[in-house]
């Protein structure tokens, strides 16, 4: 559990430097070779009021799901690797705008849970 919430804490932080604002709330599950991380309370207010219209939800999704794949993408959070003793291969992530959830899915070389 201990690993659980320190794996948390680096998602967290991760997204509260990149966008501002860190989720309320994570709740992960390590399942094999994958972290599953739910994030909630995401948006920060700028953001929400993007997200009125149909064009901005695009807006926010697209910076949302692609910014933070790119980061994973040039190097993972420092720390996390070591965490779970498994070289980090990809970062699958997806965001429902009107609802405030993120999920992303942690894929790593070997199993982790």
């Amino acid at each position: 559990m201990k690993k659980v919430h320190e794996f948390n804490d680096i998602i967290r932080k991760l997204r509260k430097d990149l966008f501002g604002k860190g989720p309320e709330r994570i709740h992960t599950i390590f399942i094999d070779n994958m972290a599953v991380s739910t994030l909630y309370g995401n948006l920060t207010p700028t953001e929400k009021f993007i997200a009125r219209t149909p064009e901005g939800k695009n807006i926010v999704h697209g910076a949302r799901t692609s910014m933070i794949q790119a980061v994973y993408d040039e190097q993972p959070p420092e720390g996390l690797e070591e965490l779970v003793e498994a070289k980090f291969l990809h970062l699958f992530s997806d965001f429902k705008i009107d609802d405030d959830i993120a999920v992303s899915v942690f894929l790593f070389d070997r199993s982790i849970d």
